[in-house]
């Protein structure tokens, strides 16, 4: 069962703006011939990586709420300008952005560990289900905090 890490995703503040940055990284690196690799620059290493690689997302929370994932691929060692490995970690996930059911959760510095059993799931239309008669992600975060939905 994997692990998943939890990071806020400062300087954003819609899902639409994670979305877009990310389209402007891939636009940028076709341009350049770059490969298409998100990285993420951290200063720790995860303990539990082989436990995130077997499966496991970083789980973005924008604005007090988990509302997107991106999966891991692997995790990179960052080198200074000598070359040498510094106490850095790149995590190295999918370009593609998934939008989750919301779930509340507070502010923390660095990122969290999420045990799968605990990760919001995938929104319906992510999972090509129809959510025409859905109520709006906002709304919707509201109804099952009053524990209506």
């Amino acid at each position: 069962m994997p692990v998943h890490l939890l990071k806020l995703c400062v300087g954003v503040d819609t899902l639409e703006e994670l979305v877009e940055g990310r389209e402007r990284h891939v636009a940028r690196c076709t341009a350049q011939g770059l490969p298409l690799e998100n990285i993420h620059r951290t200063r720790n290493f995860p303990r539990r990586a082989d436990e995130v690689l077997d499966g496991g997302s970083l789980y973005w929370i924008i604005k007090g709420y988990i509302r997107a994932r991106q999966r891991i691929l692997r995790f990179d060692t960052i080198e200074d300008a000598n070359g040498e490995a510094i106490k850095r970690c790149g995590i190295v996930m999918e370009s593609v952005v998934v939008p989750t059911v919301l779930q509340a959760r507070r502010p923390h510095q660095g990122w969290r560990y999420l045990e799968d059993r605990d990760a919001p799931a995938d929104l319906p239309s992510y999972r090509g289900l129809a959510d025409e008669d859905a109520p709006p992600p906002d709304m919707a975060a509201e109804l099952r905090d009053l524990g209506l939905i």
